[in-house]
């Protein structure tokens, strides 16, 4: 049955994919996007990609009465505006709050007047802080937090209490949350809001907690993109991808088209009301590993440059159970991480990147968050 779906952030590289899947099975979509430079550019217009038949309204979720607008006669939400990043969150603190934190409110707010028979709302591995780990004895123990003593000898595993390394192990919904970013606390800040709100006035709710998301679209300008968008504007650019710590940190690569997927199949499974999923691959990949295979795909011969640094708010090890979204909502990835390469690669092929990697990675030197 059609449904009227809103997205918010709905013109960004999740969004518009998450749009192409909605008008193929005949919902009627409409966006809500301020059309960031940092993420489309200085001239902001809107994309290319963005599907001829989805409505583009122009704003920020942060604006009431445009949000009031956006929602007449809809009858879903999908709300994954959000400014996106580790680093970046860590001193633009307002900016990050104001609009994923107070952004969130004001949408909750709306839906208060305006209810609709769902609402999904995007969430991030970033919340668990470290994955789970099983230690020396076989049991399974949340990762806890490097020292600064540790991180400045470089010993990048983390241990129990018998100095002995971890094992990562994946992650299931289950682990407390470890917040180790302002990025981290406004996507927490999210899940909670809208499934509390959800709860307490009958609004069928749906978190989703994705993984490291690439593909096509991916901003190649926008440093707080993901490290695979970040690395291809490296090698585009000529330059060595840069890797923190030792690059054997490991991470669950999920392809976007498997992200739009889930978000779809979130709107209609009965199960998975007030219910929080992770969304990953089931797979994990060290970063050095990611950093090899697109320099090899892009025909790239290059060695990354290994900084042995460390990024406050960082994490060594994290990577998704997807049990819980296999039962529920029927998820299964679709996309190998061979494929979604080939795919990317595909994508980027006479792209030019505006690498402004090095010019946030000096800001973080500068404000003391780099070890």
């Amino acid at each position: 049955m059609s449904k009227r779906i809103l997205i918010t952030g709905g013109a960004g590289f999740i969004g518009s994919h998450l749009a192409d899947e909605l008008v193929r099975a005949g919902h009627h979509v409409r966006v809500l996007d301020p059309l960031s430079p940092q993420v489309h550019g200085e001239k902001a217009e809107r994309p290319d990609y963005l599907h001829p038949d989805v409505r583009l309204l122009r704003g920020c979720v942060e604006d009431a009465d445009l949000i009031a607008d956006a929602l007449v006669g809809v009858d879903a939400v999908y709300h994954l505006a959000a400014k996106v990043g580790v680093g970046q969150s860590m001193y633009d603190i307002n900016g990050y709050t104001t609009t994923n934190n107070a952004g969130t409110a004001v949408l909750l707010e709306a839906l208060l007047r305006h209810p609709v028979e769902r609402l999904v709302v995007a969430s991030s591995m970033t919340i668990y802080g470290e994955g789970l780990y099983r230690d020396s004895a076989g049991r399974l123990v949340a990762g806890g937090t490097r020292s600064l003593e540790q991180l400045k000898a470089r010993d990048w595993e983390l241990r129990d209490d018998a100095n002995s390394p971890l094992t990562p192990v994946p992650t299931p919904e289950t682990k407390q949350p470890a917040l180790a970013s302002v990025y981290a606390l406004s996507k927490f800040d999210q899940e909670r809001m809208c499934l509390l709100v959800g709860r307490a006035y009958g609004i069928p709710t749906v978190a989703l907690r994705f993984f490291n998301v690439y593909g096509p679209r991916q901003s190649l300008s926008n440093p707080s993109a993901g490290v695979l968008a970040i690395f291809a504007s490296q090698l585009l650019n000529g330059q060595r991808p840069i890797i923190f710590e030792d690059g054997q940190q490991s991470r669950d690569f999920v392809n976007v088209r498997d992200i739009a997927h889930a978000c779809h199949l979130a709107l209609e499974a009965p199960g998975a009301v007030n219910q929080v999923f992770n969304i990953g691959s089931g797979r994990n990949f060290s970063v050095l590993e990611i950093a090899q295979r697109l320099a090899g795909i892009l025909g790239k011969d290059v060695e990354p440059d290994i900084t042995h640094r460390y990024r406050v708010g960082d994490i060594r090890h994290c990577f998704a159970d997807i049990t819980a979204a296999r039962h529920r909502l029927g998820y299964t990835p679709q996309v190998t991480f061979e494929e979604g390469l080939t795919e990317l690669a595909e994508w980027l092929e006479g792209r030019i990147a505006d690498n402004r990697f090095e010019e946030a990675h000096n800001e973080l030197a500068a404000r003391g968050l780099t070890v």
